[in-house]
């Protein structure tokens, strides 16, 4: 690693990144398998998730739409910009 350029493979803090897409459409999938796609509102040090216009997906079919949504963070699997 030169001049503290990060490598491919080496972990680097997801903060920065989650701060750029808050008020952007994202995909939230749980652990469960359920997935959830809204509007990031925000997201804490712990994954916590507040979400709006959101759309609960299971087994790749739409179930509910909520307006707003919270998501505990320790069931979230991942977080994806759409």
């Amino acid at each position: 690693m030169e001049n503290g350029a990060i490598t491919q493979g080496e972990g680097k803090d997801p903060s920065g990144w989650l701060s750029e897409i808050i008020g952007h459409p994202v995909t939230v999938k749980l652990n469960s398998g359920v997935v959830y796609k809204g509007e990031l509102q925000s997201v804490d040090g712990y994954m916590n998730i507040a979400l709006e216009k959101t759309e609960e997906y299971v087994n790749g079919a739409k179930r509910r739409s909520y307006g707003d949504a919270f998501v505990r963070g320790n069931n979230v699997m991942y977080i994806a910009a759409n």
